[in-house]
């Protein structure tokens, strides 16, 4: 096995997107076949490295000789193209390992995704390549294209990349032709691209490995991703932590919040599909914006590479419209987007840049007045982009004929010139069916400019982006806490949970173990009645079924009776079951219903869950992911987020709850999570808050390992 560290990988990486000696194995004169339309693409790009084409029944294909076989090929080559059908694949892979080529494209489909049989050809790719150190892109994938350098390694034709500049997108998709989507996609928008890669099944080469290379890469400014699958989450994680810390921006497409989303995406990529909620809380606090649909994809994309402090995000809007402004001011508080609020008291230069019957706002409504005195928007945007408050300008623009919109563009063009602000400015039409020239978009967008078609494209993208800054949150100083000797692949039944949960800072009822009546008597009066009994066995997860909880019991009388029944319950319900015990247990108070859980997942780690007990869990699933390092304050923010949220701050009259108490049980599970591997799940339900100053408990525990 060679042993591949992680700056050879990188390296050999690197040999795929900038290769200077390609082998193209397949190579064909036939129009419209694959390795016709590879020999198209780099001859229309001008490839100026060695092409080596391999046909064993061809001498040559147009002025290029042909090699008959992959072993007349010189050794080290950079990259091999493979456009040859399935069943040939997993034999040239082998034979190109044993030439030493560094990288392997895989066009075929018919692997993971087609059944046992071609997971096991998939799988003995992957063999051969750790085996060799061979980076392989795909199969089932469509290559790559390295608009830097004009290197198309895809049989697919993509329209011209014109656009240059120091910021630059690079594409990383799953999916080749959604890769290609996002590609024109961008293009069209005169958006600057460094490379489109199609990873397809990723056999060896995931998306989280190009990625960390793209983060490394200076010529990579914001990262577009469209995902089915994160077969190495952890990993994936990591990756995205190293590009937040490098300031560059990855934007997520992840298919696959549905049912049949989910399967779905197995059909397509032969993957494994995991739990979408998990992923997007903890790529988010990665720093990864998460967004829905392409739409979304290319235009947070285009405004991150065209305006870098939009994170920020605090946003004056111009309209020229009074409804305009109040459907912005809808919007942006269904989408939580900052806008500040401005007024004539406080904002001179904008009010000595506005006619007298113009009132200072945001959004800000400038009528009509742009068309009689078109200067107004320079004064505007002036006057905005000097203002502290302010961290993105947009102006809406309404656009119903080419005329008046051109004196608009023509004004603004102007404004941007004169100012050479560097502070994030995006113009939007507000009618999408208005007549615009195309060189006055152009022209904007040579001014480093965005253009979109509708203001609520824009604010959906900057809430996005806003987002992302309002998830990057985590406690460093967040201490893990350990369980210690837990069993593996056990159940540990409530009574052993509460006192492992309890020594870490997990309240509780006082409570004690009783093996007969006379024991549950001397607990019951210790700790006072009334008390809670509950059969204790790890066998019998679900003791409320089994008629193995009885509570309020009041006396010694009704300890009697209750713990007569409780043993025939039991018993009627597993014979054969032997109990550990008896928990007695001081009855709890009323309170506010929770639920409060926590779990480590095996592919993206550890999460803790809280919602609404009873009714509202079972029917509104009112509950929130949350990762298992947040802060206080933010896990705080979080719960109070929740639809019946309100119920914790004095709903109607009720007193305020301690929220401070319930957020330090959310805390102490996330250290505990994070400091005990063993645990797999923590159910704490119900947990009964109380109020202001009179804490929490938890009612119930059971920790799965």
């Amino acid at each position: 096995m060679l042993d591949v560290t992680t700056d050879t990988r990188r390296r050999r990486i690197a040999r795929l997107l900038k290769p200077r000696s390609i082998a193209l194995i397949g190579a064909s004169d036939k129009p419209g076949s694959l390795g016709n339309s590879v020999i198209a693409n780099l001859d229309r790009e001008g490839f100026a490295g060695e092409l080596f084409l391999v046909n064993p029944k061809r001498e040559r294909i147009g002025q290029r000789l042909c090699v008959p076989d992959i072993a007349s090929l010189p050794r080290d080559i950079d990259v091999a193209i493979l456009a040859i059908p399935q069943p040939a694949v997993l034999d040239a892979i082998a034979q190109l390992g044993e030439r030493g080529v560094a990288s392997a494209v895989i066009y075929a489909a018919g692997f993971a995704e087609g059944g046992e049989e071609g997971l096991r050809q998939q799988s003995d790719i992957a063999r051969i390549a750790r085996k060799t150190g061979m980076v392989i892109e795909g199969p089932n994938c469509l290559g790559l294209v390295n608009f830097c350098d004009g290197i198309p390694l895809t049989f697919i034709e993509l329209p011209p990349a014109t656009a240059t500049g120091a910021e630059r997108v690079g594409i990383v998709s799953q999916s080749g032709a959604m890769a290609a989507v996002v590609a024109t996609n961008l293009i069209a928008r005169s958006v600057p691209l460094s490379c489109y890669i199609s990873t397809g099944n990723e056999a060896e080469c995931g998306v989280e490995d190009f990625v960390d290379y793209l983060v490394d890469d200076p010529e990579t400014r914001v990262i577009a991703m469209m995902v089915e699958h994160f077969r190495n989450p952890r990993a994936f994680l990591q990756v995205a932590r190293k590009a937040q810390d490098a300031g560059k921006p990855i934007i997520l497409l992840h298919p696959g919040k549905s049912e049949a989303g989910r399967e779905s995406a197995a059909t397509h990529t032969g993957a494994m599909v995991g739990d979408y909620d998990t992923m997007r809380v903890l790529v988010e606090q990665a720093g990864v914006v998460l967004v829905d649909g392409l739409e979304e994809l290319t235009d947070v994309t285009e405004i991150s590479v065209r305006c870098s402090v939009a994170s920020g995000a605090r946003i004056a809007v111009v309209t020229e419209s009074g409804a305009l402004k109040a459907l912005t001011l809808d919007l942006a508080e269904a989408l939580e987007v900052n806008l500040p609020k401005m007024g004539d008291d406080d904002s001179p230069a904008l009010r000595a840049a506005l006619p007298p019957f113009v009132p200072v706002s945001n959004p800000m409504d400038i009528t009509a007045q742009g068309l009689v005195d078109p200067g107004i928007y320079g004064r505007t945007i002036s006057a905005l982009a000097l203002d502290e408050r302010i961290d993105v300008i947009v102006v809406a623009v309404i656009q119903t004929d080419r005329h008046t919109a051109s004196i608009k563009f023509d004004a603004i063009g102007q404004a941007l010139r004169a100012l050479g602000t560097h502070k994030p400015i995006v113009i939007a039409g507000v009618d999408e069916g208005g007549r615009v020239h195309v060189r006055d978009v152009e022209v904007l967008r040579e001014l480093g400019v965005c253009y979109f078609p509708t203001p609520e494209r824009v604010i959906r993208a900057l809430g996005r982006l806003g987002r992302r800054r309002a998830c990057l949150q985590f406690d460093d100083a967040l201490e893990p806490l350990t369980i210690a000797d837990l069993p593996i692949g056990a159940v540990i039944p409530e009574y052993r949970s509460k006192d492992a949960l309890g020594s870490l800072g997990i309240p509780f009822s006082p409570r004690a173990m009783a093996s007969d009546l006379a024991e549950a008597t001397a607990v019951a009066e210790a700790l006072g009645y009334p008390v809670v009994i509950k059969a204790q066995s790890a066998d019998l997860a679900h003791k409320t079924e089994a008629g193995g909880v009885i509570l309020n019991i009041r006396d010694g009388a009704e300890l009697a009776t209750a713990w007569e029944r409780l043993i025939a319950n039991v018993a009627g319900h597993r014979p054969d079951l032997v109990l550990d015990g008896v928990l007695v247990e001081k009855m709890a108070e009323r309170g506010v219903e929770m639920i409060v859980g926590a779990r480590i997942d095996d592919h993206w780690g550890p999460l803790v869950m809280v919602g609404f007990g009873g009714v509202a869990a079972e029917l509104l699933h009112d509950v929130v992911l949350l990762p298992a390092d947040l802060p206080e304050a933010e896990i705080r923010h979080r719960i109070l987020r929740l639809r019946m949220g309100a119920q914790l701050t004095g709903f109607r009259g009720a007193p305020p709850c301690d929220i401070d108490a319930l957020v330090r049980i959310v805390r102490t599970l996330g250290q505990i999570l994070r400091g005990s591997d063993e645990i797999r799940e923590v159910d704490l339900n119900p947990v009964l808050v109380y109020p202001e100053g009179q804490g929490a408990i938890a009612l119930d525990a059971l920790i799965s390992t």
